[in-house]
């Protein structure tokens, strides 16, 4: 039997994929974090639902697991994209206990995308995404990988920026990447992404540093290339203009 591993964007069901919107049709039970049941709460009405807390993404896990090897086409949902700080991975990894399932992994839109078309074109050559999170990922190991996206002169794009046991992580992250670039660096702030309260906002990497961020604003912080044209936030690729191009 089936199990759907499926990103369904960052919110509103008009970024879902059509194959996204299959999976939860032909699923039977449909499980995932309670928040993003709610966002999806028209399509899966009638469904057998089951919700774990944060902390609890492996009983999410072997529960649609097991569904699906008792015979249910089952959905795991989560937001943005499954493989992106989703639960793909964790579902694969105990897999091997369930040989009769079938995993589809369903791409979404992850935050990085929808944020960045929100903001302008921030992400139009080299970029990484790192996540402030430390519950899994130790803090030495985000600093290093701050530091090496920072030295390569890569665009960052940060999740999980901050939260209330978290609170001076944005701060330290930005003190990484002012070794390497400077206080007036152009950076975009994208809000709620696709849910009620959206909102963007276009700052320095200096204004950026001492601001209150919560868990659900992603961060782009730019590189040398990086301006503001009519208020969005631009990444310039390289091409080169003349006379003639430009008009």
């Amino acid at each position: 039997m089936k199990l759907y591993v499926v990103g369904i964007g960052p919110g509103d069901v008009k970024y879902l994929s059509d194959e996204a919107r299959e999976a939860l049709t032909v699923s039977a039970v449909i499980a995932g974090y309670p928040l993003y049941l709610d966002l999806i709460r028209d399509l899966i009405s009638g469904k057998e639902c089951f919700s774990t807390p944060m902390r609890k993404e492996k009983e999410r896990c072997v529960f649609a697991l097991e569904k699906a090897a008792g015979g249910k086409t089952t959905a795991l949902v989560c937001s943005g994209d499954a493989g992106v700080y989703g639960m793909a991975a964790l579902c694969l990894e105990l897999s091997p206990d369930y040989p009769s399932v079938e995993i589809i992994v369903v791409p979404g839109i992850t935050a990085a995308l929808s944020g960045a078309a929100l903001l302008g074109s921030p992400l139009t050559n080299d970029f990484a995404v790192v996540s402030l999170s430390d519950l899994l990922t130790p803090w030495h190991i985000i600093e290093r990988r701050l530091n090496a996206a920072a030295a390569g002169g890569f665009v960052i794009c940060l999740y999980n920026p901050s939260s209330k046991k978290r609170a001076f992580h944005l701060s330290k992250a930005c003190s990484i990447v002012l070794r390497e670039r400077s206080a007036e660096t152009v950076c975009g702030l994208a809000r709620n992404i696709g849910r009620g309260g959206e909102e963007t906002g276009i700052v320095s990497l200096a204004v950026l540093q001492g601001m209150d961020i919560d868990m659900f604003t992603t961060v782009f912080i730019g590189n040398d290339e990086t301006i503001v044209i009519n208020g969005k936030m631009v990444t310039r690729r390289g091409y080169k203009f003349t006379a003639e191009t430009t008009g």
